[in-house]
């Protein structure tokens, strides 16, 4: 018997789980129950509060990670702006900093078990960093965050990679489970249960497969940048990189007021012949500063974050005194403030 696992977190999205419930439900009545299907939580049986206007709906299981079949999660449902806790990305990074994530680690690592996401779902994955160099899709609003995160994000309606199977969009669970009912068991039981519905899955399924299309040439080293000669006519370049830099130099206690919580990171900045250079450590750990630039007096920056989930940031910031102030960005995550303290 093919086990379905539908897995609630506190906020998630009701359709994102409902439809493929419906799916899969469908299914166990047309193949005289030769699939089941269950919603669960990490946690074990309890009642789960949706994001839609609190609505509580019941998950009569624990997942098991080693339970051959299908893992579903569902992504979230809150606030699209600001980062106070009823945003999304709030309600994405609370799932993501509890069992959840080991336990799709552990699926992962199985042979006989393809977990899927609906709309935000794929992000609670790669925020833990299991999606890092996978072709992965999400809601649109969240595709740059799904490249921040390391996945390489695909513009499909539905995204098959093997053993990962991502749907884009709030009510692309019904195409989802649609493609892995017929994955699994077959076009007929797939196209019984669309007549069913009324419904006709949607968009082609991307595989890493086949020929890759042609895509556009692009700029090679040698050939001119008009981005960057733009900006130097209009001033963007530093005249003086070494002079300029030099406020930045030194070590700096720093700050930054994500959406799902502080970090506390420790910058190391120097400066040597006009080249800057620099690290942050958190913790016990220490990463180079990536393509540090000067621009009009302030420094930009990528970083790869761990903690408290896996991102590329984009920083950028500027020095007064002994005082830095500035911001880090990814995706659609709301621009998180950035303070700092020279410390020598």
């Amino acid at each position: 018997m093919l086990q379905v696992q539908i897995v609630l977190f506190d906020g998630f999205d009701l359709l994102d789980a409902i439809a493929p419930y419906e799916v899969f439900s469908a299914a166990v009545m047309m193949t005289d129950n030769a699939i089941s299907v269950e919603l669960v939580t990490a946690e074990g049986p309890r009642f789960v509060t949706s994001g839609i206007n609190g609505l509580k709906i019941e998950a009569s299981g624990r997942l098991y990670p080693e339970v051959p079949g299908i893992i579903l999660l569902p992504g979230a449902s809150g606030d699209l702006e600001g980062n106070g806790p009823d945003s999304i990305p709030a309600i994405l990074g609370r799932a993501m900093n509890t069992a959840l994530t080991d336990l799709i680690e552990q699926a992962l690592g199985q042979t006989d078990i393809v977990v899927a996401t609906v709309c935000g779902g794929s992000l609670i994955l790669a925020m833990g960093g299991l999606l890092e160099g996978r072709p992965a899709v999400t809601n649109h609003l969240g595709m740059d965050l799904l490249g921040a995160t390391g996945a390489v994000p695909v513009t499909a309606r539905v995204v098959d990679d093997g053993n990962l199977v991502t749907g884009g969009g709030v009510t692309s669970g019904l195409d989802v489970a649609l493609y892995l009912v017929e994955r699994q068991l077959g076009p007929q039981i797939a196209h019984a249960v669309e007549e069913l519905f009324q419904y006709e899955r949607r968009g082609t399924v991307w595989r890493k497969a086949g020929i890759a299309p042609n895509h556009p040439k692009t700029l090679e080293s040698d050939e001119p940048n008009v981005v960057a000669d733009t900006a130097e006519k209009n001033g963007d370049a530093v005249d003086n990189p070494a002079t300029q830099a030099s406020v930045f130099d030194g070590g700096w206690d720093a700050t930054i007021a994500t959406p799902v919580g502080k970090l506390l990171v420790k910058l190391s900045i120097s400066n040597r012949n006009g080249m800057i250079q620099g690290t942050a450590t958190q913790g016990d750990e220490t990463i180079e500063m990536l393509d540090p630039v000067l621009q009009k007096n302030k420094l930009f920056w990528s970083l790869r974050v761990t903690r408290p989930m896996r991102l590329n940031l984009k920083f950028e910031v500027s020095v007064e005194g002994d005082h830095m102030t500035g911001i880090a960005k990814a995706g659609i995550l709301p621009a998180s403030k950035l303070i700092g303290n020279r410390i020598f």
